[in-house]
């Protein structure tokens, strides 16, 4: 299983949001550019970022994203607004390893269809699901699919990953969530990435036998310490033997 630790963005500093409230982010004071660098000496594979000005339609973090690209030493799987194909191209070309969409998945399936036939295993699919409904636009909005629905609608389509976000997560009903994740995770034909799941070095240790599942998407608990990523990292690169089945 691969670790994904992230960075989110909100005005240049990294923060975290409950339930997607962007007007009320829990700011954490450290330099986006060293935490990232720290992310890959600590032996990252990938980080993930996810910029909440570019999900509001502002490139104020532009620069900055460009110096974490170039400098961090890992590879960059990058969220937020993406909202046409020439800027998924854009940003490939700045250095992006992968591009991460979600309410243009829900809104323009055939520019992101077209983008993973361009870019081959560098589109990432992200489903954040809300009471069993897929939202899009920083969760604002709630569409009328079900998040096997929009599975189905990409299922031929050569992505990278597909990131999974039950928001209920944050609502203290991780089993629900995980019983998600895990039925995702069994129908998709691509690897399915767990997102808002990793609390702790024991969620993670769950979520490492939950078949199907190919990483986990941690950010809060490295902020607030709960996790140190070198723990983490040495508990999803060790083998998972066989598991007993249930009676």
């Amino acid at each position: 299983m691969i670790l994904y630790p992230t960075i989110e963005l909100l005005d240049g500093r990294c923060v975290s949001l409950f339930r997607g409230n962007i007007d009320e982010p829990q700011i954490w004071h450290v330099d986006p550019l060293e935490r990232a660098i720290s992310f890959a000496q600590a032996g990252a594979e990938w980080i993930h970022i996810t910029d909440f000005d570019g999900v509001g339609g502002s490139d104020r973090n532009t620069e900055l994203l460009r110096e974490i690209i170039g400098q961090c030493g890992t590879s960059v799987q990058l969220g937020g607004g993406f909202r046409s194909l020439q800027s998924i191209a854009d940003w490939i070309e700045a250095g992006a390893g992968r591009i991460v969409v979600g309410t243009l998945a829900v809104l323009a399936p055939d520019i992101v269809k077209e983008a993973a036939k361009l870019f081959p295993d560098q589109i990432v699919l992200a489903i954040d699901v809300y009471k069993g409904k897929v939202v899009s636009n920083g969760w604002r909005e709630t569409s009328s699919f079900e998040p096997e629905d929009l599975l189905r609608v990409y299922e031929s389509d050569p992505l990278a990953a597909i990131i999974v976000t039950d928001i209920d997560a944050d609502l203290d009903e991780a089993e629900d969530s995980l019983a998600l994740i895990t039925r995702m995770a069994e129908i998709a034909r691509a690897p399915v990435i767990a997102s808002g799941l990793s609390r702790s070095i024991d969620d993670l240790a769950r979520l490492k036998y939950v078949p199907h599942i190919s990483g986990a998407i941690i950010g809060r608990a490295l902020f607030n310490r709960s996790v140190a990523l070198e723990d983490a990292l040495a508990l999803v690169a060790e083998p998972t033997g066989p598991t007993a089945k249930f009676q």
